[in-house]
């Protein structure tokens, strides 16, 4: 029976199926495979159950398949089924079997006429039957039947082509005869994954019902929409036969009689039948694993490979053994903290390519968000001049002062003192967020081990929130030590001679020359829509001046604005808008480019936005200041000084500016100094020296390395893969390919029906040379072996010896017989 030379190639198959099913979708390799399609009562299920001789598939109404079923048909001297979820377990009654398949199918789909793309496995041993898979694919339908969904139709056409799209499906698309092939939708979906019709085999069901004098010679001799393998006819029982119980045997015997004795059909009778196509496909599939091996072979290499260095690791692994327990938590925390060092030191093999995160950020935080966090603290300055007023007002009392009182310059210097510890106390928030998101994203590797993550972020992040508090009181005692003396003795500060001297000029920032401050890209938000758009430009800011370019290259410079009197103005994030937009505008209510009275710029995230902030302050471009409307605004405009209090209101004026200047250096200095001494560093040392500790002290050190459910899974996952890949590479590494097979038939002669002696359209896009003047009949099994050429598989390179398949021609296997065994 079948084609002995290849005969364990389809149960190769069927246990690599098998065991990649057991495993779910780990290794998605597109084994060969058959998929039976077909449209609702086509005969699909008679064609399979006539193949094992049994009834074993569920029937009635509506869609009965619901779930594809992976049919194993293996020759087996005793006869019983075996399911993949019933493992074990042996259906010697078919009736079971049938049964079985109706309660699995509603376990995953329930019991509305849903339907699921999970495989039911089933394998059948039987003396009767030869080796094949096949794939039973629910029917096509148009019109939903009870609570199935509207699109019934779209899903089941889905699931069917998720199988007979792969390369290594054949199709057998069963069509009944009593129905125009031009409607077929089995033949169309064919047609839409195969065109060349290479994967396709037809089978043509319910001759025995077409009208009198009617049949489907021309599509059985493939002469009507041909395919490369052909169409092969088959008699099923009909629906009294299957009420009536009519053995399977006696119908075949039937079968054969009406292919005997049919005068369309006779002269082919040795190639159509239940028989024929059992033995077609079993050939047509072996040749096809045969043709597959050598990619199957390559793509299972490839994910052995991928799996072999964690298989090795899982593979002499006891997650209960007390000193592997022990030994695994000092490596996890020794590289946990290798990994927090790297994270904030910097190290080239933890480069975040995504965004800014550890040391980095920390850096930007102690740099640019700190100072830009002070800015904008600054003093208002009628603010300021109207504070200054008033103290020297009061401090005079009835009197009229003849100097400047130094006690007005130190009342407002510790009121500004004061004000920067919003900033400060923010900065050390800033940098504690940042730590605690860094020890989060170093504990990922512990996943495995959820306690030992949960407890060891618990240790960490107490451990530095009680290190916030001290950096938060030696901040605080920071100020308070500028506040308990004022140095005005201090080298650099301006001094009352050199106040005085000075005008009502305002004083400007020295210049640091025209250098490079920042570069980078920018978009233009508010260009009208007339000129483009919201436009992208290459920016450039140096110390004098603002300009952006067409491209990165600074070629074609587009515009340069001037830095005086600029200052910044946030912009509220539009609702519809990804891009983040702050606005520079100038004081003197000028044009700052062209007729745009300020110039929108948007960045793609809020931390690009701070940093170009950043970059301008440093430049002498300030935030502007926002005030509560109405506050103090009266009083500004209607305060009037005489010239003597004006010139000591302008000392006082001059002397806070210097003092604070000293103030703001030696704050922007300490501040990173004593949150790296008090909280970085101290957190680096607490992780390497006392974590373990603190992580055995805090219970039972064993439960810490339980694994998590996920990870338990996963290491079987991969033992039971790796094993499987394994097992299929010997397998196939040690099955010869050098039999002799049957090349896929040429493709179909239809030159006769442009001869005139037929009266019947050609189909469309079928033409071949005339050298050919004879209709190509479908292939009998045993007709003489063409000519057939050898294919030795060189794969294997071992030394062990290799089994060695008789090499037997395809094309001859015994006759078929008159009667089907019982």
């Amino acid at each position: 029976m079948g084609n002995r030379g290849m005969e364990e190639l389809i149960p190769l198959v069927n246990r690599l199926q098998d065991a990649f099913s057991a495993i779910g979708q780990t290794c998605d390799l597109d084994l060969p495979q058959i998929a039976v399609v077909g449209g609702q009562s086509a005969g699909k299920s008679s064609v399979l159950e006539n193949f094992v001789g049994r009834d074993f598939l569920p029937r009635g109404s509506g869609i009965v398949t619901r779930r594809p079923l992976v049919l194993q048909l293996i020759s087996s001297t005793s006869e019983h089924g075996e399911f993949l979820h019933c493992k074990g377990k042996k259906f010697t009654d078919f009736d079971d079997v049938r049964r079985e398949i109706e309660a699995e199918t509603d376990r995953v789909t329930g019991t509305n006429k849903g339907i699921s793309s999970i495989p039911i496995n089933l394998r059948v041993y039987s003396p009767n039957v030869l080796n094949l898979t096949l794939i039973d694919l629910p029917g096509i339908t148009k019109v939903p039947v009870g609570d199935q969904p509207p699109d019934i139709e779209y899903q089941i056409r889905d699931m069917i082509m998720q199988f007979i799209c792969r390369e290594n499906c054949l199709i057998l698309a069963v069509t009944p005869a009593n129905m125009d092939l031009a409607n077929s939708d089995a033949l169309k979906l064919a047609k839409d994954v195969d065109p060349q019709g290479h994967r396709s085999i037809g089978v043509i069901t319910k001759l025995d019902l077409m009208d009198k004098g009617t049949d489907v010679r021309d599509v059985l001799e493939n002469r009507l929409l041909p395919l490369r393998r052909g169409y092969v006819g088959v008699v099923n029982r009909s629906q009294k036969d299957i009420e009536g119980k009519k053995d399977i045997s006696a119908a075949l015997a039937a079968e054969r009689r009406f292919f005997k004795s049919h005068p369309a059909y006779r002269h082919m009778a040795d190639c159509m039948g239940t028989l024929y196509l059992q033995r077609l496909l079993n050939q047509q599939l072996t040749n096809h694993i045969r043709d597959t091996l050598p990619a199957l072979h390559s793509r299972l290499q490839g994910q052995l490979l991928s799996l072999d260095k964690e298989a090795e690791e899982y593979k002499y692994l006891n997650p209960d053994d007390p000193s592997r327990k022990t030994k695994a938590l000092m490596q996890l925390i020794q590289h946990f903290g290798q990994d927090f060092e790297k994270r904030i030191e910097g190290s080239g093999d933890q480069v975040d390519t995504v965004e800014l995160s550890g040391g980095a950020k920390i850096n930007r935080i102690f740099h640019e968000r700190f100072p830009f966090e002070l800015v904008k603290m600054e003093f208002d300055e009628k603010e300021l001049r109207r504070e200054i007023s008033y103290a020297i007002k009061n401090i005079h009392g009835i009197r009229t002062g003849l100097f400047t009182p130094d006690m007005a310059f130190e009342a407002i210097v510790k009121k500004q003192i004061v004000k920067l510890k919003g900033p400060c106390l923010k900065c050390v928030d800033m940098v504690i967020q940042e730590l605690i998101n860094t020890v989060q994203q170093c504990t990922n590797k512990l996943e495995s081990f959820p306690k030992l993550r949960e407890e060891t972020e618990r240790i960490v992040t107490t451990h530095i929130r009680e290190r916030e508090s001290q950096a938060k009181d030696q901040v605080l005692l920071s100020l308070e030590i500028q506040l308990s003396y004022i140095n005005t003795n201090h080298e650099d500060f301006i001094g009352f001679a050199n106040a005085q001297q000075k005008t009502n000029q305002t004083s400007k920032k020295p210049s640091a020359g025209n250098q490079v401050i920042r570069k980078g890209w920018l978009t233009i938000n508010n260009i009208s829509l007339i000129k483009g758009g919201a436009k992208e430009y290459w920016f450039m800011l140096t110390a004098e001046s603002l300009s952006w370019f067409k491209d990165d290259e600074e070629k074609e410079k587009k515009y340069m604005l001037p830095l005086d009197n600029l200052k910044v103005r946030d912009i509220e994030k539009g609702f519809m808008s990804s891009k983040h937009v702050f606005a520079i505008f100038n004081t003197e209510q000028r044009n700052v480019y062209k007729d745009y009275r300020h110039l929108e710029l948007a960045c793609d995230t809020q931390d690009e936005v701070d940093s170009w902030k950043a970059s301008l302050l440093r430049a002498g471009i300030y935030p502007e200041k926002t005030t509560v409307d109405g506050e103090g605004s009266g009083q500004a405009e209607s305060f009037s000084m005489d010239p003597q209090l004006e010139r000591q209101v302008e000392t006082i004026r001059n002397l806070v500016d210097s003092y604070m200047s000293i103030v703001y250096k030696s704050i922007r200095d300490l501040m990173p100094k004593t949150i790296m001494h008090l909280v970085i560093n101290n957190v680096e040392e607490f992780i390497h020296s006392e974590l373990l500790a603190q992580l055995y002290s805090s219970g039972d050190q064993y439960s810490l390395m339980d694994e998590s459910p996920e990870q338990a899974l996963r290491r079987e996952e991969v033992l039971r893969t790796h094993a499987s890949l394994k097992e299929a590479l010997n397998i196939i590494t040690d099955i010869s390919t050098s039999t002799i097979s049957t090349p896929l038939p040429p493709p179909v002669d239809n030159s006769w029906l442009h001869s005139g002696s037929l009266h019947r359209r050609s189909p469309p896009g079928y033409s071949v040379p005339k050298k050919h003047p004879a209709p190509s009949l479908p292939v009998r099994l045993d007709a003489p072996a063409s000519p057939v050429s050898n294919s030795t598989d060189t794969t294997n390179t071992t030394n062990r010896p290799k089994r060695v398949l008789p090499s037997v021609p395809r094309r001859q296997p015994p006759a078929v017989p008159t009667q089907p065994p019982h």
